[in-house]
């Protein structure tokens, strides 16, 4: 039986006892051997620390804000579904988008405000964002390549949302766990988590045991063969 009742809970104690390393390492005993994204995602500041659930969205490359030639709808639409999809947000979830080529930023300050309103938890993204000193006094957690002024409206837009996409050969779907902090962003699969989370705990409790026990002089090898990490 899991150690928590809901995800308040469960995303309370990741926070404070986890981090996306240590869950990787359990993962991969797991037979899930690739599940960090791309590590040109990067947290816009070193101590941020996104934790929810993923509401995946798709992008695509576009050639101008709206075209009335196009046959279908989305060629008339500005942005695409993006209003949708970020107003859709609900709280502990992730933004996360992929699906373009990274020529434009993909957030941005008044996305953050939207989002910061939904109570979501952060925003991943599979390139750039923008409006950095906005974001970053909002407080929300964005993980992205980094600043880029570019504007989308012109460039891309948002063709669905809430669909299971795929970045850099990592598989993302609706409601799996994003982990990310200055080291990676790590999916946790839905299915796969609660054994995977109960045990990174047991894992980060003999990992402080053997913590201390270096400290206390106790060499690599030796601290390996007691307990069995390192």
């Amino acid at each position: 039986m899991a150690a928590w009742r809901d995800d308040d809970e469960l995303f309370a104690l990741m926070r404070q006892q986890l981090f996306p390393a240590v869950v990787g390492d359990i993962l991969d005993t797991m037979g899930f051997l690739h599940q960090f994204l791309s590590p040109q995602i990067r947290p816009l500041k070193p101590d941020m620390v996104v934790i929810g659930r993923a509401m995946p969205v798709l992008e695509s490359n576009w050639f101008a804000a709206t075209d009335p030639e196009g046959h279908g709808e989305l060629s008339r639409q500005p942005f695409g579904r993006l209003f949708e999809a970020l107003d859709d947000l609900k709280r502990h979830e992730v933004y996360l988008a992929t699906g373009c080529a990274p020529e434009f930023a993909l957030w941005g300050g008044l996305m953050t405000t939207r989002a910061v309103h939904l109570k979501a938890a952060g925003a991943v993204l599979d390139g750039y964002s923008r409006d950095t000193p906005e974001v970053l006094e909002l407080g929300l957690p964005v993980f992205s390549y980094g600043g880029f002024a570019q504007d989308q409206g012109a460039r891309g837009k948002v063709v669905d949302w809430r669909v299971s996409v795929e970045l850099h050969g990592v598989r993302v779907s609706p409601g799996d766990i994003v982990f990310g902090d200055l080291d990676g962003v790590l999916v946790i699969p839905k299915a796969a988590e609660e054994e995977a989370i109960r045990r990174a705990l047991e894992k980060a409790s003999t990992e402080n045991r053997v913590r201390a026990a270096i400290e206390r002089g106790m060499s690599a090898a030796e601290a390996y063969k007691t307990f069995g990490v390192l």
